[in-house]
C-alpha cells in the first residue's frame, strides 16, 4: 500500500506549478488578442480619416465644376494651377479648361497628410456642353 501513495505524491510535486505556467499563457494569448484588436482599431480609424479627405477632395471638385456650369460664358477664368484647398491638410486644386464643343474640365485635387511622404490626388474630368442663350 506504501508504494501507491508514494507515486501520488510523486505525480502531484510534478506538476506542481503547472497551473501557474498555464495561467500565464492564457494571459499572454488574451494580451496578444487585445494587442491585434487595437492595431485594428487604429487601421479602421486611419482608413475613415481617409475617406473623409477623400470625400472633401470629391465635394471641392464637384464645387467648381457646378460653378462652370453655371458662368458658361467665363469658363477660362476658372482655369487655375495650386490654388490653395483650406480644408485639406496641404491642399490644392488645378483646373485645366480645354476649349471646344464640348469643352473639357480636368480638376486635379492634391493632399498630403502629416507625417507621411506620400501625396494623394483626386481627379475628374467633365464635359460642358457651352449653350448660346
Amino acid at each position: 500500500m506504501l508504494m501507491p501513495y508514494n507515486n501520488t505524491c510523486r505525480q502531484r510535486s510534478l506538476q506542481r506549478g503547472s497551473i501557474l505556467l498555464e495561467g500565464l499563457i492564457a494571459i499572454l494569448i488574451f494580451s496578444m488578442g487585445i494587442i491585434a484588436l487595437i492595431g485594428l482599431q487604429a487601421a479602421s480609424i486611419k482608413n475613415a480619416s481617409d475617406a473623409g479627405y477623400r470625400t472633401e477632395a470629391a465635394s471641392l471638385a464637384n464645387e467648381v465644376i457646378g460653378q462652370m456650369w453655371l458662368d458658361q460664358a467665363n469658363l477660362a477664368s476658372y482655369a487655375k494651377p495650386n490654388v490653395t484647398m483650406p480644408t485639406l491638410p496641404q491642399g490644392t486644386r488645378t483646373v485645366v479648361v480645354v476649349a471646344g464643343s464640348p469643352t473639357l474640365v480636368t480638376v486635379t485635387v492634391n493632399w498630403k497628410l502629416p507625417g507621411t511622404a506620400a501625396q494623394h490626388t483626386y481627379t475628374t474630368l467633365s464635359q460642358i456642353n457651352v449653350t448660346n442663350p
